[in-house]
Parts: C-alpha cells; structure tokens; sequence
C-alpha cells in the first residue's frame, strides 16, 4: 500500500471519544429554547412556567431511561463538574475530625477529572487509594475489595476508559458493594458510596443505574451527539451530598445557576436517541472495529493493540457488560513513530484522530492511562486512538488504510535517520 497522488475528498472525523456533533434532531428539539422560549425556569410567569415545564420533562426523560426517580436527577455543565460534585460533594459530608482521615478509592485509568479531584483530597490529608490495572485495563478487583477500610466512603471507578475503551465490571461491582454495605451498618460504619464515570459509556451501553448498582453516576452530552457543557449527575435517594457551587439553590440547593433550558433539552433527546439504538449501532461499529483493527494488525508490522480485542477477550461478568472493550474504540501503539508527527500527518490527509486523550492535547506527558497498563514512555507517546461514530463508514476506514501503512513507515525511517 501507498498514498500516491491520494487526496482528500472529504474531511473523516475519527475523534468521536473527544467529542461528537450535535444530531440534527436534537439541534431541532433545543431551537425553540434557544429563541421564543427563552424563559428562565425559576420565573413564575408564562415564560418561566415554559421553561420549567421543558426542564422537568427533559429530567423525567432521562430518569426514566437510567431507571431513576426524576428527583434523583441534578443537572450540571458537563461531566467535570459532574463528576466533581459527586467526588467533593460526597467529602463534604465526611470531614476529617483528629486523627480520622476518610478515605477514596479509584483506578489508575480514570479521567482526569477524578485522579487530579483525588490529588487535591489527598494534598488535604484524605486517604486515598488508586488501584492497578491489568494489560487490558481492568481493574484489579481483588485489590480493590482489599482496600476498603472501616473509614472508606467513596468508590469511584469509570464505566468505560476514554481512551482505550475498557469497559470495567461496574454490576460486578455495586453488587459485592451492597453486601459490603450491609455487613458495615451492622458494625456501626458509614455507608461507602458507589459513582461511575459514565461518560464515555452512555451512547452505547446499558447505563440503568438499579442493575448497574451505583449510587451516582455522571454523564455528558457531548459524547452522545448533544450539546457541549451540559451533563447530569445521578444520586440515588437517601445518599447525602454538599453543594460544591452556591446561589440559588436551583437544581435542589446542589447546583446553583440558572439551568440551561436549551441544553438540558437537547441533552435529554441526545440520550434518547443513543439509548434506542445502542444493539443496532454496537453491531455495526463493532464490524468496523473488527476490521481496522484486524487490517492494521495486518498490514503494519510492530503495532500494539492498547486494550482488549473484542474479537479475542468476551467479557461475561454480569447482564451488563458483553463486550470487553467500547466498539468504536480502536487503540494502537505505532512502535518507532512519533504519535503526534502521525496524528499530523493523518490530519493533513483529512482524517481527524488523537494522540491520547483530547484533554491532555497539547501536553507532552504521556499517557497515564497507557502508562498503567504497561507502556513504556516512548510506546505511549507512539500511541494514536481511532474513536468511530455514527457517520463513519467502510469508506471512510479503506481511505485511512490506503495512507496509513505508508506514513508509518515513512516515519519510522525518518527516525531511523
């Protein structure tokens, strides 16, 4: 194979784990938010009374897909602050009193939204434990039940990783937590919390918070094809949090601000349609991942496959999770090329795809997620993640296989030089 006189026809978008286009049809549902109905919710006139009625159905929506309660429901701008309020929202109600420092746990693959909120804990005199991962990134789970101590109060481990696609045993999980839990309020001991990032995993899985057996989860909207900044935060009733943002007190005194009626919408819809169309969709990217993957594998000597390979490695731990890894997720180390001089050049060839996660772009560390499951640093900053979605074709991925094995090797002698 080789590019030859190849040129772009069209821009492919292969950066879905970064973010996603709004669908049309959610564009369609927020417009109306967006111009004549205008209102802010917590207004008791016509205009308010319109948006409030918008806001709550939008929080039934997503209640009822999750399996929640509407009240169980607070929306948030994004999965950061998602993920923030459940983290310190929980440490709130927990304060370090003497010498007891409650303690967190978590993975060594999460987000940075979680391992730098852990960071800070533990700057504060919090304990915290963050717990290996395998070669695949699955969390070691005999590990994690060894670190639970009697002043443990939080567990938060990611339903899918955003830049390998791990999916972890989150059923699994919550199932052993709430035996756990039993057996600590029979001694007296606080309840441990369970939260998910789930994030990356709503446009595709199962996200029904009773058979997951969380007590908070976060998502997004865009990364189910909604709008950007703009996110919930599941809490499952009975568990207490604190405000970490004060004001009005608008989504029940945990998130001051006026909501954002237009994206609130959007977002409910956004999760409407990719919950639908989760069996329909896996099915397709995971034909299409099955072949990038196999052809690269194939085609380019001395590559890596960051995670696990669907084709190869079935998870079966619980009614959740089938599939060992997300299906548009495909993670490959290029040994002997530099990631982002390849992420360049693809991206001069139309084809938009990521050195590691979107967040860290611009920064030279390399991957902690790669890092965990056993790169070494230069095998991680040789590493460049394909995330497929909804508009990416066969087309699209023979375009990017009649360029790829040649810019690899072109690479790889200019670094032999």
């Amino acid at each position: 194979m080789n590019t030859g006189n190849l040129k772009v026809k069209k821009l492919v978008y292969l950066d879905h784990a970064a973010t996603t286009p709004i669908d049309g049809r959610v564009q369609k549902a927020m417009a109306p938010f967006a111009g004549v109905k205008f209102g802010n919710p917590s207004s008791l006139h016509h205009y308010g009374r319109e948006a409030k009625a918008a806001l709550e159905n939008s929080r039934n929506i997503i209640a009822k897909i999750i399996g929640a309660n509407p009240s169980e429901i607070i929306f948030t701008a994004g999965g950061t602050e998602s993920v923030n309020l459940a983290i310190f929202g929980t440490v709130k109600n927990f304060k370090n009193v003497g010498k007891k420092r409650y303690h967190l746990i978590t993975s060594a693959i999460e987000h940075d939204c979680v391992l730098n909120s852990f960071s800070y804990l533990a700057g504060e005199g919090y304990r915290t434990s963050i717990i290996e991962v395998d070669k695949f990134g699955f969390i070691n789970l005999d590990k994690l039940k060894n670190s639970v101590r009697p002043e443990t109060i939080l567990i938060s481990v990611m339903y899918a990783n955003n830049e390998i696609g791990t999916l972890q045993p989150i059923a699994e999980i919550g199932k052993w937590l709430k035996q756990i839990n039993t057996e600590r309020l029979q001694n007296g001991l606080n309840r441990i919390l369970f939260h998910s990032d789930a994030c990356q995993a709503a446009g595709l899985l199962d996200i029904n918070v009773q058979r997951l057996g969380v007590d908070l989860i976060s998502v997004n909207g865009s990364k189910i094809y909604g709008p950007k900044q703009t996110g919930f935060l599941y809490i499952k009733s009975g568990c207490q949090l604190s405000p970490v943002i004060y004001g009005g007190g608008q989504e029940k005194n945990l998130r001051s601000g006026t909501e954002n009626v237009p994206g609130i919408v959007g977002l409910a819809k956004a999760l409407e349609l990719a919950q639908s169309n989760t069996v329909k969709e896996n099915s397709r990217l995971l034909k299409l991942q099955s072949y990038l993957t196999g052809q690269i594998i194939k085609h380019i000597p001395n590559v890596l496959l960051n995670g696990a390979d669907n084709n190869k490695l079935k998870v079966n731990t619980s009614d959740i999770i089938k599939l060992s890894k997300l299906s548009n997720n495909v993670n490959f180390t290029f040994l002997n090329v530099e990631g982002e001089a390849l992420m360049l050049y693809l991206d001069s060839y139309g084809f938009s795809v990521s050195t590691s996660s979107a967040c860290s772009t611009g920064h030279a560390e390399a991957s902690h997620v790669l890092l965990a499951i056993g790169r070494t640093m230069a095998e991680a900053k040789s590493s460049i993640r394909f995330s497929l979605g909804e508009s990416t074709t066969l087309t699209d991925i023979n375009n990017l296989l009649k360029i790829l094995p040649k810019l690899v090797s072109d690479l790889r002698k200019v670094n032999t030089k």
